[in-house]
Order: structure tokens, then sequence, then C-alpha cells
């Protein structure tokens, strides 16, 4: 041994048992009935856990100090793939020696896309490392040929081991590593079962590690709870670089690929696939796809142009009111925020004299979209009024906007690309907000400025003519 290096020494320390939180990864001494951390109740369980004291050189810990101006950024070029969709969520490509970690229900189709990204990789061409800790090795090669994927370059591993993992993705050299799921592999040397909280946090941030050294990008599936969120600690999406959910709907064909983080790009932004026989293929005009089944003239039917990341949608609302057979009249969301729903209930039941308090309401927005932001309220209250009135809104008509407790329509961002998404596919009027709309209009489409929502219900629904006959005659 050279003079002056010290070797490395591990003392074993005694044996201890905590407390951790299956939901958040807390650690107490004591057990507690409710978490501090998250809050949640009867969710802590005993965890034996061996101290280790490790001393090492100074001089060997971590990497030297290095001026800001001298950092290169070359290595950090992206590598884009021939799926526009997936492009777009991870803001351009994927980033080498990237930690990212995909969510979703069972069967939702997380392993079909990462085996269409690993193909595609493997195409490039590129080495790719595939662990499957849940299937066997044939049953993820009748996946493959169920969607047309040769395999070429593409290596399979039927492993828990992530050590043996590991090591053996160090002697393939790969350009993209794999992880099917993070809940199925384990460290031996943490004295945990395999998809608890101490080893689904180990092993994130053991692949965080080999991943930033060796410069290879990683992908891990992670399991979701109940609630849709995923199952583990909370702090293992901060460790994580990027964090995508794959939603749909369990009856709808399309999936959302939502990105919540994103340390190299924007986040927000969602990817739009369909599932078919050959697996999930990008749809290349959403607003279209969403519309495609839209009836005309329909009675509590609306279409709001929305923004979903950088990208503006045309998607459709519907509602229904019907009278209560119950004292208490039902609220029902879906694809909206019921606590919105109810403030624009209010709104029009005090400010436009619906008598909406024995009604029992249901919105709905189709394709299995989610819209959190305000500037679908005009479309959501329209197509309440629309119900309630018995009269269709015009087919031709696109709104947007927020409404105010006052009864008042407030601007929204971006009015313009809104507009514009709308007049590219074939509408010719938009409803928006009297304040902020002085944009530029394309041509083919007529902007219609309304103040209040008094007046945009009075604009955006026709009159029935029917009825209106009926009222003269009589």
């Amino acid at each position: 041994m050279p003079k002056g290096d010290k070797p490395v020494r591990q003392a074993q320390g005694k044996a201890k048992t905590v407390f951790v939180c299956k939901q958040c990864g807390h650690e107490e001494l004591r057990w507690l009935g409710r978490c501090p951390g998250c809050q949640e109740w009867n969710s802590f369980f005993e965890q034996s856990v061996l101290a280790q004291v490790t001393t090492r050189k100074t001089a060997a810990l971590g990497n030297l100090p290095q001026e800001l101006s001298q950092v290169s950024t070359e290595a950090a070029d992206r590598f884009p793939l021939p799926l526009g969709e997936f492009n777009r969520v991870l803001g351009g490509g994927i980033v080498p020696g990237s930690l990212v970690l995909i969510g979703g229900d069972p069967g939702i189709g997380k392993s079909t896309l990462l085996l269409q990204v690993a193909a595609l990789v493997a195409e490039a061409p590129g080495r790719v490392v595939y662990v499957s800790g849940e299937e066997t090795s044939r049953q993820t090669k009748l996946r493959a040929e169920r969607l047309g994927i040769a395999g070429v370059n593409l290596y399979l591993l039927a492993e828990t081991d992530l050590e043996a993992v590991l090591s053996q993705a160090e002697g393939l050299s790969p350009n993209l590593v794999i992880i099917d799921s993070i809940q199925a592999v384990h460290l031996p040397e943490v004295d945990a079962p395999p998809g608890s909280v101490t080893q689904v946090r180990e092993c994130t941030l053991r692949l965080m590690q080999w991943a930033k050294s060796s410069d290879v990008p990683v992908f891990i599936i992670g399991h979701v709870t109940k609630d849709g969120a995923i199952a583990g600690p909370k702090t293992l999406e901060h460790i994580v670089d990027a964090v995508l959910y794959l939603e749909g709907e369990s009856f709808s064909a399309y999936r959302l690929l939502r990105c919540v983080k994103n340390r190299f790009g924007s986040t927000n932004e969602i990817g739009i696939f369909e599932m078919k026989g050959q697996g999930l293929v990008e749809v290349e005009n959403p607003s279209m796809a969403f519309l495609s089944q839209r009836p005309s003239e329909a009675i509590g039917s609306v279409v709001v142009p929305v923004l979903e990341g950088s990208r503006p949608l045309l998607v459709e609302v519907q509602a229904l009111t019907n009278p209560t057979a119950f004292g208490l009249p039902r609220r029902t969301a879906n694809g909206v925020d019921f606590n919105r729903l109810l403030l624009i209930t209010a709104v029009l039941t005090r400010r436009l004299g619906l008598k909406l308090g024995t009604q029992d309401i249901i919105v709905n927005v189709t394709g299995g979209l989610k819209l959190e932001e305000p500037a679908a309220d005009l479309g959501i209250a329209l197509a309440i009024a629309s119900s309630f009135r018995d009269a269709p809104i015009d087919p031709a008509l696109a709104v947007v906007g927020e409404v105010g407790l006052s009864g008042e329509l407030r601007a929204v961002p971006q009015l313009e690309r809104r507009v514009n998404e709308a007049a590219r596919l074939g509408f010719k009027r938009c409803l928006v907000p009297k304040t902020g709309s002085s944009i530029i209009v394309p041509e083919g489409i007529k902007v219609i400025a309304a103040g209040t929502l008094r007046e945009a219900v009075g604009v955006g629904l026709l009159r029935d003519k029917s009825r209106s006959e009926t009222e003269q005659e009589s």
C-alpha cells in the first residue's frame, strides 16, 4: 500500500429499530398513530436498521470544485427520438445521465411505451438494457412481437438484484437503461423487503449516482397508489430529474403523457397517444381527435380552447342538468375541479337568476382530459346554461374566459394562440372576455367580446325557435 494512503474502515454498529411511514418515508424512533410528515393515519411500520460507520480519506470525498465559466455543456446534448409527442414532454429529447420516473395506473401502457422507446433507441443505433423485475424475458419477448419490435441491440435482463443489474449494464456500455419497475428491484445490503419505502428510496439514489457517473439515461417505472400518486416516499420525486404520468380512462383509447417535473425543460407539457394494436401511436392533431364525435348544435356542449403547457388544444365540455329526485342536488365533475364547478353554479344562480338549487348538475370533459386552468370557466357556465334552458350553442362558436364572483369575465393568458387554434380548425366565432381582447385576429374567424357572464350567455345560446313561436301564439 502506498505511503500516506489510509484504508477505508467500516465499523458495524448496533441494530436499531425505527418506524417508517409507508406513505412519505418519515422516520420516528417510536410508533405514532399519525404521521407528522404527511398527516396519514396508521401508516408507520417497524423496520430494523443496522448502523454503519465509515471513515474515508478527506481527499477522496466528492469531486473537485470547478469554476462555472469553465463548465462544458457539450455532453448534455439531447438525443431526440422519432416520436414527437415523447420528445415534447421531455423538452426536446433524452438528456444523457438523466433519471426519469414514469408512473401510471396498472395496464395503462407504461411498459408498452418504454419498450417502444427502447426499440427506437436501439435502431439509432444504440444499446439498450431493459430490466424486467416483474416479467420473464419470454413474456417481454411476446409483447415485443405484438408491437413488431425485432429486438436488435435490445438486451433483456430478468433480474431484481440492483447491484447485479448495474454490473451487467456496465459491461454492455448501453445508451439507455430501463427499470421495470422500481418497486421490484432491491439492494441486498439494505435490510428491507423489495417495494418498501427504504428499498425504493435507496435503489433510486443508487440509480441516480450510476446515471450521473456513467452519463447514461435511466428510465424507471413506478407504481401508483389508489389516489393516483407514485407509490413510495415523496422524496422519490425529488431525487429524479423528471416525473412523467401516463394518464387515460380505461374505456378510452387515448393516453396522455403528462410532465409534472423536468429539470431540463418546461413542466405541464403533455403528449397525446392512441392505443392501437401496434402499441401507442402519437396523435398528430389532438384537437381534431377530441372533437371528432361532437354532434352539431348539441345542447349542453361547448368547445373551449385551453392550454396544456405550451400547446393550445380544443376540447369539448359537456353539461347536463336534471331535476333532483332527492332533497340535496348532486354536483358531479369529471375532468374539471369540483370547487370550480360549485363557484360557477353559484354565479349562475345569483347573477343570472338560474334556479339551479333543485337541479343535479353533471359536467364532463371528453377524451379523458383534466382542465386545471380557470380559462375554461366560461365554457362550463355556457354548457350548464344551455342544458338548463334546453337551448343549443352555436356549433361554430368557441368560448374562453375566467368567471369572477360578480359575474364579470376576466382576461386569460395567451388569448391569441387560443383564437388561432380555433381558426385553424374551422371555427367562425370565438367568444372572449372584453378585457384583453385587443389581439391580432386571423382570417376566417370573428372575435366577440363580452364583459359579463350575462352578455356571454345571451350571445352564445341559440334561440329555440319552436319555443319562441309557441310563446308568441299563446
